[in-house]
């Protein structure tokens, strides 16, 4: 990532002020588990590359205390805004280079990413999730390229990538969409 990165997605998001707020992606409301009424201390989630926080701010909405992390900082003041509307106080916003942030490790119990790809990352990422805890992961793969011409290549996966970072975890969803490939892994332990 670098500043033009994080020039180009705050004028994404200064684009957007003013839209609706987007709804949280579908993966999570079938895959995230619900947290028990009686549960001592917190549970935290990371919403990474998280844009506008709708990821995030639906898992902090269930009970979980959450790291929303985005480059952007237009994106997390649209989340804060939204946060703050909603009166929501489990949330911590980070505008952060993930070229120079370093994820905890087993910090989270839930990790989701959406539309992002950044291969170098993996190995933070699977670090990151507690035992027993899990990743939502959902991004574009090679299929996208046949209508987004312009999307940059390095930027896709390829076919059956995404199960191969997670090969040796307990594999609970993966399909290899048309556009997007998607998976829900649980860390052994």
């Amino acid at each position: 990532m670098s500043v033009q990165d994080r020039h180009h997605w705050d004028e994404v998001y200064r684009a957007r002020a003013g839209a609706p707020y987007p709804p949280p992606d579908p993966l999570l409301f079938e895959y995230v588990p619900p947290l028990p009424e009686a549960i001592e201390g917190e549970v935290r989630a990371l919403d990474l590359a998280g844009g506008v926080g709708q990821n995030g701010l639906w898992l902090a909405a269930q009970g979980y205390t959450v790291d929303v992390v985005d480059i952007s900082r237009a994106g997390l003041t649209l989340a804060h805004d939204e946060m703050q509307r909603r009166g929501l106080r489990s949330v911590n916003l980070y505008p952060v280079d993930l070229d120079e942030y370093t994820l905890p490790e087993a910090a989270y119990a839930v990790i989701c990413v959406f539309r992002f790809l950044q291969r170098d990352y993996f190995p933070q990422l699977r670090a990151a999730v507690q035992p027993g805890g899990r990743i939502l992961y959902e991004t574009f793969n090679r299929h996208h390229l046949a209508t987004a011409r312009d999307f940059n290549p390095a930027y896709v996966l390829e076919e059956g990538e995404l199960a191969g970072y997670f090969a040796d975890w307990k594999i609970v969803h993966h399909i290899e969409g048309k556009r997007a490939s998607s998976i829900v892994a649980i860390k052994p332990g």
